[in-house]
């Protein structure tokens, strides 16, 4: 039990420590709004996106001036909330080889 107090103490204050970051200002939005806000202040392009469930969209949002990047979970609902964002953003290329 010890244990489990523990890693709920730890998972709290990384909470915590989270909500001083920037990201909490933009944590979740209608997705539009969250969308014009990526695109004109941050000078982000959505670059790609898959399912992640019935209801679940993730996107991954780069700003190639900056090379930021943000990953965006949208729900059927409309909305959008960032839940991750960081830098130094490497685009790779499926590399082609001998099977």
């Amino acid at each position: 039990m010890k244990c489990t107090n523990l890693s709920i103490a730890f998972v709290l204050s990384i909470v915590a420590a989270q909500a001083n970051a920037k990201i909490a200002d933009v944590l979740c939005e209608d997705r539009a709004d969250l969308r014009l806000k990526l695109e004109r202040q941050f000078g982000a392009e959505m670059t790609g996106r898959g399912i992640r469930g019935p209801d679940t969209v993730l996107e991954i949002w780069f700003a190639p001036g900056s090379e930021e990047w943000t990953l965006v979970q949208t729900y059927s609902s409309g909305t959008s909330c960032i839940v991750a964002m960081g830098t130094d953003w490497e685009s790779f290329s499926p590399e082609t080889g001998e099977s």
